[in-house]
């Protein structure tokens, strides 16, 4: 499983010209799965995304999590993140989880960092083609990697 966070001002997600997810302040999540992803890792990657303290306290230090802060979280599936552009100049997306293993990969991702924030999390819709538009705030931008820790 891969993941890019960009913590943001807002985020939205459009699908043939209607919003399918929104956000004010907080984390939009790009999320990639592998076929041999796990419900430890998923678990894993949910836990380790909401306490990442990438937010600013009083002294503006990046010592606050979503968690902490209240914000909002946004997950979009992205199956491109799994890209393999080692050779030639044509990805190959075979490390990608194909849809019947992807779709209920992301369904509990999604449903493990609502469980950690004790409120729901905005989304995309899996396999459609969705217009992102975001404010990124700072920016900051990580990507985290199960099998890089």
């Amino acid at each position: 499983m891969r993941i890019v966070i960009q913590r943001v001002r807002h985020a939205r997600v459009t699908v043939e010209g209607h919003v399918t997810g929104q956000i004010g302040a907080g984390l939009l999540v790009l999320a990639g799965f592998a076929p041999d992803d796990s419900p430890a890792t998923l678990n894993w990657m949910a836990r380790k995304l909401v306490q990442m303290r990438i937010f600013s306290d009083e002294e503006g230090k990046m010592n606050r999590s979503v968690l902490d802060t209240g914000g909002q979280v946004l997950v979009v599936s992205q199956f491109t993140l799994l890209a393999d552009a080692r050779k030639g100049n044509r990805p190959s997306y075979t490390g990608a989880a194909p849809p019947p293993i992807a779709i209920p990969l992301y369904a509990q991702f999604v449903e493990a960092v609502s469980q950690l924030l004790g409120r729901p999390v905005a989304t995309g819709e899996f396999g459609a083609d969705m217009q992102v538009e975001l404010l990124n705030d700072g920016p900051v931008t990580i990507v985290l990697d199960s099998l890089q820790g």
